[in-house]
């Protein structure tokens, strides 16, 4: 299937992590992948940071956790046709507010793959027209599938940048 693959360059590095396969694919791949990553993060790290003013592993977590949650909504919104632009949002100030040095391992493991579940349930559901939708989110255009692709990539980019940086 041919793609509508609308998005600011912003995202290249994250469609280009994903693209390449379909979308089912490829978010069963990234599911899969950071799944097991997941699991196999000593106990130690959790709370590790590679340098100072540097997010905890835990952080990281979280912050694939929200960003998922706010492409998740993008998504949704505009495979329903509302035009009203998305907001962007700012990573830092949500990893500053997120409380996440009394959150558990386990917990933000956990709540990662319960949403992505859900996640797969709903974008497996779009139909060809709305996935070639386009809407406006953080003042780009940006389409269904892009979204798609985005959530994929994104967390194989984090992922990556674990496995250099902190593992």
């Amino acid at each position: 299937m041919k793609y509508n693959l609308v998005y600011a360059e912003f995202y290249s590095n994250y469609i280009n992590l994903a693209k390449g396969e379909s979308i089912k694919r490829s978010l069963l791949k990234s599911t899969k992948e950071f799944f097991q990553f997941l699991e196999q993060i000593p106990e130690k790290k959790y709370d590790y940071a590679y340098a100072e003013g540097k997010w905890t592993i835990k952080e990281v977590l979280q912050h694939v956790i929200d960003a998922e949650r706010v492409f998740s909504y993008r998504i949704t919104s505009i495979a329903r046709f509302d035009a009203t632009p998305l907001p962007g949002f700012d990573e830092n100030l949500w990893a500053a507010n997120a409380g996440v040095s009394e959150k558990k391992w386990k917990d933000l493991v956990k709540e990662f793959k319960l949403l992505r579940k859900s996640n797969l349930l709903m974008i497996n559901s779009l139909q060809k027209s709305e996935l070639a939708s386009v809407g406006t989110a953080s003042n780009q255009p940006i389409s269904t599938a892009a979204l798609c692709f985005i959530i994929g990539g994104h967390v194989q980019h984090h992922m990556k940048v674990l496995k250099e940086r902190y593992l």
